[in-house]
């Protein structure tokens, strides 16, 4: 498989992520949106608790999958929230942690008014490229 990451003249810098993700594989794995809940189902409380359960639910979805971060070509980051910090601070927790490599692809973060479950704040769309 091969995933070319590429920025094309004439557009800004992004931070971290490119513009241009082209993927050439076998196989394509699409996850559902992975939401904050726990193995029982509660919604995580707080926003950086959301985001670290996101993380766990996206990592155990990719391995099982037989995925890594690093085959990811698509990424799209739904917060609840108006404040630009806050959508910062996701996007920092989110690149810094066990799949940050997966935010190094064509990536979009998103404020938005509600998401499905009562009380969640974060949820991640992810499409990953395998041999």
């Amino acid at each position: 498989m091969t995933i070319e990451r590429q920025n094309p003249p004439g557009l800004h810098t992004p931070p971290g992520y490119h513009h241009v993700t082209v993927a050439v594989s076998h196989r394509t794995v699409y996850l559902a949106g992975q939401c904050p809940l726990t193995a029982d189902g509660a919604v995580a409380e707080g926003l950086l608790p959301q985001v670290d359960q996101v993380v766990a639910n996206t990592a155990a979805a990719l391995a099982f999958a037989g995925a890594s971060p690093a085959d990811v070509v698509r990424t799209v980051i739904y917060v609840v929230t108006e404040d630009r910090s806050e959508l910062s601070e996701v996007w920092d927790r989110l690149t810094g942690s066990e799949i940050g490599a997966a935010f190094s692809s064509a990536s979009t973060l998103l404020g938005v008014a509600q998401l499905g479950f009562p009380g969640q704040l974060v949820e991640l769309d992810v499409t990953a490229a395998l041999d």
